[in-house]
């Protein structure tokens, strides 16, 4: 039974499936549509952030996106070094060493732990947004990539369309008419 489940399985993959290169000629502009361009682009921000934007011809965005993910790994690894500081003279304190800096000697074990707590937070809160603006990269040369395919050209048009019938004086009829 698992034998025939599989071979249907695969069998209708190969009926349904669909030829690897499907490029469609826009009838408007002659340009080559390309269903896979945003997956490109969104695999290319995830391999190397930036490069998705390159892809699409956005040059302009790539100081944006490393500047937004470079800023979050700084505050990161400052704010991790600073909890470093203060746990160490934390863990000094209870194995009974004496402080090295005349700031950090002055803090009581409260304020130690305090600090910590704020570092801790602050460092984790910088990492979450370091890894939003790299979602966001990714997320940003997708839609990018799939609204650079879209027809706006001024041959479209929407026009809505009101008739009053001069027959009947009380009827009034709408309608919305789409041309290219």
């Amino acid at each position: 039974m698992r034998f025939y489940t599989l071979f249907l399985f695969f069998l209708c993959g190969f009926v349904y499936s669909q030829p690897q290169n499907i490029l469609k000629k826009d009838s408007f502009n002659s340009q080559t549509l390309d269903p896979l361009r945003p997956a490109k682009a969104g695999f290319y921000s995830a391999v190397l952030p930036g490069l998705g934007q390159v892809y699409n011809k956005k040059y302009w965005k790539v100081p944006l996106v490393y500047g937004a993910i470079g800023t979050s790994m700084y505050f990161y690894i400052d704010n991790k070094k600073q909890y470093n500081i203060y746990r160490d003279e934390y863990k000094n304190r209870l194995a009974g060493n004496k402080s090295n800096s005349e700031y950090l000697s002055r803090l009581s074990e409260s304020q130690l732990m305090s600090a910590q707590k704020q570092f801790r937070r602050n460092s984790d809160l910088s990492l979450l947004c370091a890894v939003g603006f790299y979602a966001l990269n990714i997320i940003d040369a997708n839609v990018d990539a799939s609204l650079s395919q879209f027809n706006v050209n001024n041959q479209l048009a929407f026009k809505p369309l009101i008739i009053k019938d001069k027959t009947l004086k009380n009827d009034l009829i709408i309608s919305c008419i789409y041309t290219f």
